[in-house]
């Protein structure tokens, strides 16, 4: 077929043809040709090239053609559709492809493996084929390996021996098998075939293991330590802990690799895996976790302070940088809940108070990410230690709590809350300026720094505020005064201008709305009064419409948090509640539809305040209500509407011995 040909709309159906003739020499230039046309964008026909490939994927003897593809295209494209061809056959065709026909694909896909490692130039220059078949080949051993393929480990190992560069890839086979049996296995093969395939691995685990031991001693070669690294990383979650515990494996991670740049960020992955092993024998294991947490923090040290703001090495950093805080983020995190009781024993405390003021710095860097895997540690210590102080009578103790529980337990709950005092004031500090968005906020700011009516629900934020307010609960519980001076001390810094901004703002009044039950009535009372005046305040002393609209929906959502301190309060509701009948008239997006949900909020919480006679009051306010009720909602839409009507609906309700209202005149205004 000629090159002017070739271009002819007919011609891929001719190709087509060709390619399926059982009498023809299989063509690979013409095959070349169509793949080089499916991959043009601009070829008109790429979508007839496209056709011809998927039809001939179809074809069940395609599979015997693909070493000749895979030796002879010139296309690299035409070589990965060859590899996709044999992946297909091994997935599907495999059982019943004759015994030879299975050796012969066995031996082909190990002699290419072998024969594309040999230089570090093709190395190079083929990694992403390289890969691919590899994969091919793990996919192979799901099919073949233990039972038809017993020395497929040692064949491994003992080829790793004779070159550096054959070494690097095989451990990269290792690490692909090892994902494949016990990360993927989940649905893709039977449970017998995995329990084999994990045996078998574990059974020939000390060979791989002296291999990984070899040349994490020996090698010089950069590459090679880092997959080696890698592969190991993906070992530890299931080989026998002797091989942790009892080898040198923790001297070299700790000693010879994390000091390196380099290295640091792979060592730190396996540290992870072995600091977050969990449900061991606690006395053989625990005086071992706390060894390796005091030599970690060593090493740490060397590399940052304690004291350190991580902030600016987070932003201005290099990838590496920003790969390293997150990979501590996730040792920290595990660690401490793998083990926080086992690190609380007197020669264990500095260590573990080191570790959490590290988990403090990290928690503090701008990356959701890394805070939500560090919200996960915090909130697991804020309540168990919330438990174990209501446990054992503190201050939450009831009417028959006669001091009996306070012995040796309740002391020592009292013990633990003061050992990690400045810790919780840390974690008090980055709950409340990280707290994420409560569900009833309806106004944002979007990517252009404007303010808006949120238009979509972020399950994830939603889910993440649960636990943070969850978190900030029971630290206020924990210390209540410090939650208050914290957070009056950031309300001041907003009040005077010194940290003036939207965020600071937003998630202050998020944490203080977040808080609500967990102070006595008369704290509440006293903490709220200084906030809803300095809010109040606010919102007179800043100009711009944006300004006004973030400060009132932080006003709405606050007061809509307190209905105990509004109930107790009248002139505080009174006054409230007509701030936000002038919110009902500000046109600012979400401002009018949050003011109404408040509204609502508030008056099926505290209803009858506003159908019965409060002091220095000539009239019930429902009254009031009424009678002004045009004005009100004259900027209000029809939705909106509906929602103040329910709202009036709801305190006309309320049939309490009190009420003395006329509803029948009521409802006729």
């Amino acid at each position: 077929m000629n090159a002017s040909a070739s271009n002819q709309p007919e011609s891929m159906q001719a190709a087509l043809q060709h390619f399926l003739d059982p009498n023809v020499e299989f063509d690979i230039p013409l095959l070349d040709k169509v793949v080089s046309t499916a991959y043009d964008p601009i070829n008109p026909q790429r979508a007839a090239a496209n056709d011809v490939l998927m039809k001939l994927q179809e074809s069940p003897d395609l599979w015997t053609k693909a070493d000749g593809i895979l030796e002879r295209a010139n296309n690299p494209q035409t070589r990965f559709f060859g590899l996709q061809i044999l992946d297909d056959a091994i997935k599907t065709r495999w059982k019943i492809l004759p015994p030879e026909q299975r050796e012969g694909i066995k031996s082909y896909v190990v002699g290419k493996v072998i024969a594309m490692s040999q230089t570090e130039e093709t190395m190079t220059r083929e990694k992403v084929f390289i890969n691919k078949l590899n994969l091919t080949l793990v996919q192979i051993l799901k099919q073949e390996w233990p039972h038809n393929w017993p020395t497929f480990i040692p064949d491994l190992v003992g080829s790793s021996k004779t070159s550096e560069i054959l070494c690097e890839n095989n451990m990269q086979i290792l690490k692909l098998l090892s994902e494949e049996v016990f990360d993927f296995s989940r649905g893709q093969m039977v449970t017998d075939k995995v329990k084999k395939m994990k045996e078998s691995l574990n059974g020939e685990f000390s060979s791989i293991y002296q291999l990984c031991e070899f040349i994490l001693q020996h090698s010089q070669r950069p590459s090679l330590l880092k997959v080696t690294l890698k592969t190991l990383q993906r070992f530890l979650t299931w080989i026998p802990l002797g091989f942790i515990f009892q080898t040198n494996l923790i001297d070299a991670l700790l000693d010879k690799f994390f000091p390196e740049p380099m290295f640091r960020n792979d060592t730190l992955d396996c540290l992870t895996e072995i600091g977050s092993l969990s449900d061991l024998d606690p006395q053989q294991y625990d005086p071992l976790f706390r060894t390796l947490l005091k030599r970690f923090l060593v090493r740490l040290g060397e590399v940052f302070s304690p004291d350190t703001d991580l902030g600016p090495a987070f932003e201005n950093g290099t990838e590496d940088d920003c790969v390293f805080i997150q990979r501590l983020a996730l040792f920290l995190s595990g660690f401490f809940k793998a083990h926080l009781k086992a690190m609380e024993v007197q020669e264990s405390q500095e260590s573990l108070l080191t570790g959490l003021t590290y988990l403090v710095r990290v928690s503090e860097v701008p990356d959701t990410e890394i805070f939500r895997i560090c919200l996960e540690a915090w909130h697991m210590l804020a309540h168990d230690l919330y438990k174990a102080e209501h446990h054992y009578g503190g201050s939450g103790g009831g009417v028959l709590n006669l001091g009996s529980n306070m012995n040796g337990n309740g002391r020592m709950a009292g013990n633990r809350k003061l050992m990690y005092g400045p810790v919780l004031t840390g974690a008090r500090q980055v709950m409340i300026a990280n707290m994420a968005k409560p569900e009833e906020v309806l106004i944002v700011e979007d990517e252009n720094g404007d303010i808006v009516r949120e238009t979509t629900k972020d399950t994830d934020v939603i889910a993440q505020y649960k636990t943070m307010r969850e978190t900030l609960v029971f630290l206020t519980h924990l210390n209540c005064d410090d939650t208050e001076s914290i957070m009056l001390v950031k309300l001041t810094a907003q009040v005077n201008g010194t940290q003036w901004s939207w965020n600071n703002l937003n998630t202050l009044c998020w944490a203080i709305g977040s808080i609500s039950g967990a102070m006595s009535e008369d704290e509440e009372k006293r903490f709220l009064v200084t906030v809803i005046k300095d809010l109040l305040g606010l919102c007179e002393q800043k100009k711009g419409k944006d300004n006004k609209a973030v400060i009132a929906s932080n006003i709405m959502y606050v007061v809509g948090q307190y209905p105990r301190f509004l109930k107790a309060h009248w002139k505080f509701l009174k006054t409230v509640v007509n701030k936000l009948f002038e919110f009902m008239h500000e046109i600012h997006p979400g401002v009018q539809d949050m003011a109404c949900d408040t509204f609502l909020k508030i008056a099926m919480k505290c209803k009858r305040k506003f159908v019965t006679l409060q002091s220095d009051e000539n009239t019930p306010f429902i009254c009031e209500l009424v009678d002004n009720l045009p004005t009100i909602i004259s900027d209000l839409e029809p939705h909106q509407v509906q929602s103040f009507y329910e709202s009036v609906g709801c305190m006309l309700n309320d049939k309490g011995p009190a009420v003395s209202i006329d509803r029948s005149a009521l409802l006729a205004k």
